[in-house]
Parts: structure tokens; C-alpha cells; sequence
């Protein structure tokens, strides 16, 4: 093993995944206010520690002065979403974008590997502004469904412990746990329809109410105290009712109230 310092080796991995989180949670709040539904449901990062990268590095024969080039998953993203329909979009959209360079492609999802794993993962080129200069670093991107995510976890809890000697009673459970998990995937895709219109209904129903309740407080900073008071009584009654429709009525009612206020 050299003597390099692996703090500042890890320094722009890590800045990589911070910026790469950023950067897809950001996407997924402006896909969710331009189209009201968007692919990703939550995204999480890592770096690896330097004893997992020294670990895979012999297990892959790759030697220390090859570590940036010949492990490609030192900086990890994972993107879950609630359908397997969500991944091909959510591959599209990272093959599109110009901060980063797709080099290639694993699909275990169509492909899934004889554990029962499935995931689809893309290896990008990023580029890092570090102190000293730009620096491109590769990340694995991982897109995967939340029970693909969930099946997977605990599979690689297991691998740990038993040091990717599973018992054979073990790797079996696993493997109808997969196919479960599958079964699960296949059936939330059979309703999906279904499941994405009540979800909307519920942003829907969410956004009115968050307009309404502003509107009133809007309302209190214009010192329209009694028109404010009158309203929010209204809302309260309309929300006992879970009455949506009246409620939009009541939005307009107050954003026209606002409108008067500001004139003066």
C-alpha cells in the first residue's frame, strides 16, 4: 500500500456527490412543477470508505496507481422511484444532460444478476472545480425502485456479514424474496394509473389549501383584519367538509381580495 494521502483522494469524490445530490433533487422539484408528477422519489449519495475501495481493488486486480480509472463506483448516487416504468425516463434524462458524460450502461433490471438483484446503473465522467483545478471523477449512478432498493439493502447487509459466502439456504430466501419483490413491482405498474391520479389529487387538494392559508396571511399583513378573519372561518368550514371544490372559489375569492388590497 503507498503512502498517499486518502483524505484528500476522497476530496473530490466527495464534493461529486454532494453536487450530484443537489443536482438531481433539484431536477426532481422543477419536473414536479412543470409536469405535477416526477420519476424520483428520493435521491441518496455516498462515497466509499478507503477500505472497501482497497478490497474491491484486490478483488478486481486493479492496481494503487489505477484506483481513479479502475474503480468506477468510488462516488455513488442512487435515484429510487416508485415504478420501474420511472427508470427509462430517468436514464433519458441523465443522457441528456451536458454537466456530466454517460460512458456506459449496466441494465440488471432486464438482465438481473443470478442473486435476484436488479438495478439499472450508469457510469458518468464528472467534472469537480477542486482548489487545485477541474477534475473528472467517475460516479455510479444507481436507478432503482423502492422495493428493488429495499431487496438489495438487505442483501448487501448479508454479503457483510457472511462475507459473500451466503449459505446456500440463505441465498435461496433471497431469491424468492427478489422474485417477490418483483411480483410487487409488476402489480404497483398494473395500477399506476390509478395511483399517480390519487397522488395528484392529493398535490392538488395540498397546493389549494397552502394558497388559501397564505392568501389569508397575506390578507393580515394588508391590515385587512376582518376580511382575513372571515375568510379563514369560511376555510374552516370547507376543510371539516373536505369540500375541494368551494375551496378553489374561496382561492380566487381571496387572491382577488389581495389584488384590491395592493391598490390600496
Amino acid at each position: 500500500m503507498d503512502g498517499r494521502d486518502w483524505r484528500r483522494f476522497l476530496m473530490p469524490y466527495e464534493q461529486a456527490v454532494e453536487e450530484l445530490k443537489v443536482k438531481f433533487k433539484t431536477l426532481r422539484t422543477e419536473l414536479k412543477s412543470r409536469e405535477e408528477y416526477a420519476p424520483i422519489e428520493f435521491v441518496t449519495g455516498r462515497v466509499k470508505k478507503i477500505s472497501s475501495v482497497l478490497e474491491k481493488a484486490k478483488r478486481l486486480n486493479v492496481p494503487m496507481d489505477q484506483l481513479e480509472t479502475g474503480i468506477e463506483d468510488i462516488a455513488g448516487i442512487r435515484i429510487m422511484c416508485q415504478f420501474v416504468e420511472d427508470i427509462d425516463r430517468i436514464a433519458d434524462l441523465v443522457r441528456t444532460r451536458e454537466d456530466m458524460t454517460l460512458l456506459y450502461e449496466k441494465d440488471y433490471i432486464r438482465n438481473k444478476k443470478p442473486s435476484g438483484y436488479r438495478s439499472f446503473h450508469m457510469i458518468v465522467e464528472y467534472p469537480v472545480q477542486t482548489a487545485l483545478g477541474m477534475k473528472r471523477v467517475l460516479a455510479e449512478v444507481q436507478v432503482r425502485t423502492l422495493a428493488m432498493n429495499f431487496w438489495a439493502t438487505i442483501e448487501h447487509s448479508l454479503n457483510y456479514k457472511y462475507k459473500e459466502a451466503l449459505p446456500e439456504d440463505v441465498r435461496n430466501r433471497l431469491s424468492r424474496a427478489a422474485e417477490a419483490a418483483h411480483v410487487l413491482d409488476e402489480e404497483m405498474s398494473s395500477i399506476r394509473d390509478e395511483i399517480m391520479e390519487s397522488q395528484k389529487l392529493f398535490e392538488d387538494n395540498s397546493n389549494i389549501v397552502n394558497r388559501v392559508l397564505n392568501g389569508i396571511q397575506a390578507l393580515y399583513f394588508y391590515h385587512r383584519v376582518r376580511e382575513a378573519a372571515q375568510f379563514q372561518l369560511r376555510f374552516n368550514e370547507l376543510w371539516e367538509m373536505e369540500d375541494t371544490w368551494h375551496l378553489k372559489e374561496l382561492s380566487n375569492e381571496i387572491e382577488a381580495a389581495i389584488a384590491r388590497a395592493k391598490k390600496g
